[in-house]
């Protein structure tokens, strides 16, 4: 791979600037950017810390020169002016999940180890973002020497609720028009041009009478695996998994499937608290488009109570349900198993349960394929449900998305990434959600690289210590130079 002017360029800047990307990343993972409406304001609708990480990565932005705009709270954006208004666009967020438990590193700090960042938001999507605004400074310092524009305007913009309802891009629609073409540096490497449909609901169970569970505590977020769960229970239990054996089945309910056999007592842990005692599940966290990646905490908590049979009838009636959402990913334990050509099979995540009102609840996420449909999935997932006395309400849905692969502008993004890296790549879909899908025309693109193997001690998005490399935010760098570049002077 030849090394050209522009590489040259962008070394340069790397070498004097790095220091400075990594100040602003540690300036904005600093702040607790989780949504938070219980303590919504007018002008910061999705809480204090979306607002506040709104705030600072607007203030980086007038920093380096762009003209910032703040969309009253919902979203922002910092524009670089070209010769006609036709714009560009990238967007990313400032919102984050919540850390949850299991960090072993500062959640809402940047710890830099063995080339690699870690904490919440380095890699979803605080680190990529900040990535993608010194990109596009590069070419706003370049501009200003020369005196010369681009034949189009490039608008950068910074959401402050993806994570949860995507509410910040509706306002942006309402009161803004779409950029001709945008980009998301939210996902993976190379060019992702389509994504699957997402929806998610909630299972409740019927009122539970005489329940010996006292707490439930599991999951972060709806969209990702728990890697905790925990119950109190009131009711004495025992200290260490049998061997698990059928489960007695639960007034008017169908005969459950046995429980399954835990992989070991290790996986659970119970600790005596006077007459209650605390059931703790342990399992590994993981993006709800990539379950096969974790293990299912409420999983082994639901297996182990129903296989120690500690729970009262209308509690094992509930968890024996529970067990037909998270011991299958696919959806075939509710009936709503599907594939395509385009995405490959569905999946579904059972991620938070809880105790609400007399009644437990499990949040499920699914990724559906074209083939698959939300109302078809609330409709099935009924209909198991009723046999266990329990309903499930669908309550968010985004319809499946595709663009066409062979668009000018996902070419010029694929030139740009093998420029950089020398590598010839091919664009791809995938179960995951970004903000490309909320736009007439959008792709998502980078940074990461998931056939790239990390350390086990660096976690994915969604997980404790959340980690990216550092390498990989510098090539990212000068693909998305190299990208905003070609983009801003091309006929899309």
């Amino acid at each position: 791979m030849a090394t050209d002017e522009l590489r040259k360029d962008i070394e340069r800047y790397i070498d004097e600037k790095w220091d400075e990307v990594i100040a602003d990343m540690e300036a904005l993972i600093a702040i607790e950017s989780v949504e938070d409406l219980d303590s919504a304001t007018p002008n910061a609708p999705f809480g204090p810390g979306p607002r506040a990480a709104l705030d600072k990565v607007l203030e980086i932005a007038a920093r380096m020169g762009f003209a910032t705009h703040d969309c009253e709270g919902y979203i922002g954006y910092a524009d670089m002016p070209g010769e006609t208004d036709e714009q560009i666009g990238i967007i990313g967020h400032v919102d984050v999940v919540p850390a949850g438990p299991g960090w072993t590193f500062p959640p809402y700090g940047v710890t830099r180890k063995d080339g690699y960042l870690i904490g919440r938001g380095v890699s979803d999507d605080k680190g990529p973002v900040l990535v993608a605004l010194h990109a596009a400074r590069f070419w706003l310092d370049r501009m200003a020497a020369s005196g010369k524009r681009f034949p189009k305007t490039l608008r950068i913009l910074f959401g402050a609720n993806e994570e949860t309802n995507m509410k910040d891009v509706a306002y942006y629609r309402e009161h803004y028009a779409d950029p001709s073409f945008l980009f998301t540096p939210d996902a993976s490497f190379p060019v992702c041009y389509g994504e699957m449909g997402i929806c998610s609901g909630t299972l409740t169970s019927a009122p539970v009478s005489d329940g010996v569970i006292e707490s439930l505590e599991a999951g972060v977020a709806v969209n990702a695996v728990p890697g905790q769960a925990e119950a109190v229970l009131r009711a004495a239990a025992p200290a260490a998994a049998p061997t698990a054996a059928p489960t007695a089945a639960p007034a008017a309910a169908p005969a459950p499937e046995p429980a399954a056999a835990l992989a070991g007592a290790e996986a659970v842990t119970v600790t005596r608290q006077g007459d209650s005692v605390l059931v703790h599940a342990q399992g590994k966290s993981a993006h709800a488009s990539t379950p096969e990646l974790g293990e299912n905490a409420i999983d082994v908590l639901a297996g182990y109570l129903l296989a120690n049979g500690v729970l009262a009838p209308d509690e094992q009636a509930f968890f024996e349900l529970v067990r037909k959402v998270t011991s299958h990913s696919d959806g075939s334990g509710l009936g709503v198993a599907a594939r395509d050509e385009h995405f490959g099979t569905l999946t579904a995540v059972g991620g938070m349960l809880w105790l609400d009102s007399g009644a437990i609840k499990l949040s499920i996420d699914f990724r559906y394929p074209t083939t698959m449909s939300a109302p078809a999935i609330e409709r099935k997932v009924n209909e198991i449900a009723g046999q266990y006395g329990a309903t499930f309400s669908m309550e968010h849905d985004k319809e499946p998305f595709l663009m066409d692969p062979g668009m000018p502008a996902v070419k010029a993004m694929l030139a740009a990434y093998e420029a950089a890296t020398g590598e010839h790549v091919e664009p791809f879909t995938m179960k995951g959600g970004t903000y490309a899908r909320m736009f007439e025309t959008g792709v998502s693109f980078g940074p990461d690289r998931p056939w790239e193997e990390k350390p086990a001690w660096v976690g994915g998005m969604h997980g404790p210590d959340e980690g990216i490399s550092e390498g990989l935010l510098k090539e990212s760098f000068e693909i998305y130079v190299r990208t905003i570049g070609s983009l801003l002077r091309g006929n899309l």
